[in-house]
């Protein structure tokens, strides 16, 4: 029987929606600030034990980790941030297909994760110039956290 976090996990759909709608205007080094430190402050109000990275291309744009992480949650990040660059999806999204499909991932997982958490950077009419990548929480929580802020974001952008 799933779990808490299984039972409420979106559908295959719902994923795909959120790759098509959360696409922003532009992104810059200062709008990845804003959207990293966003997310800081959304894991401090519910003290949670997160690490957020966002690359801009292949640069380091913004990383923070907050207590009660370790050096595990970067080796997460760089696992899970791969398949986005490599698929151009969620890496919830990649991982769910598979699991749809009764498949594990056959990816190196020493250099792959297929797990929750990691989200591209889409600007509209360019596509992927990026990645937001979060690691702490279980796999879906970590990709409601980004997806909730990337919303957030996108709505004060947009505004």
């Amino acid at each position: 029987m799933p779990g808490p976090d299984r039972a409420a996990a979106p559908d295959i759909a719902e994923l795909e929606r959120q790759h098509r709608e959360l696409q922003l205007p532009s992104i810059d080094l200062d709008d990845t600030w804003r959207l990293g430190s966003l997310i800081v402050a959304v894991a401090r109000e519910r003290a949670l034990a997160v690490t957020v990275d966002i690359r801009h291309g292949e640069q380091q744009a913004f990383h923070a980790a907050l207590p009660g992480t370790s050096p595990d949650n970067d080796d997460w990040i760089r696992r899970k941030a791969a398949v986005v660059r490599r698929f151009g999806e969620a890496s919830y999204l990649v991982g769910e297909r598979y699991r749809a499909k009764g498949r594990a991932f056959d990816l190196d997982p020493a250099h792959y994760a297929a797990h929750g958490g990691s989200f591209p950077l889409l600007v509209r009419g360019t596509g992927m110039v990026g990645t937001v990548t979060v690691s702490g929480l279980p796999q879906l929580a970590d990709h409601r956290l980004v997806t909730e802020c990337l919303t957030r974001f996108l709505a004060g952008a947009t505004a």
